[in-house]
């Protein structure tokens, strides 16, 4: 086999291509590296808001609950208030006619 041979600024020039491929190498790792960081905590941020949804979802069911409870409450008033004010119209009446015996 023959040797070959390389002028000293093919050499050069050969060594900067290697130093660049290098350094770009270097920066592309760099950049997973952060960006599979970012990624991390974006996927635990993710998780939270999930976590914090659901919550607020169990909140909201509840709320409803609530307020149907409460609907019922005051409708079952509202009779009671119905219910009372003819038991005193009654007792008026019974009165009056006790009235009318004296």
């Amino acid at each position: 086999m023959a040797a070959a041979t390389i002028s000293v600024d093919e050499f050069q020039a050969l060594e900067q291509k290697v130093l660049l491929t290098v350094e770009l190498i270097k920066k592309e790792r760099e950049l997973r590296a952060a960006a599979e960081a970012k990624l991390q905590q974006l996927q635990h941020d993710f998780a939270e808001m999930v976590s914090a949804h659901s919550a607020a979802v169990a909140e909201v069911a509840e709320l409803k609950d609530k307020l149907s409870a409460s609907s019922e409450t005051a409708g079952e008033l509202d009779a009671m208030k119905r219910e009372r004010e003819g038991v005193r119209q009654r007792v008026e009446a019974m009165l009056a006619q006790m009235d009318e015996l004296l």
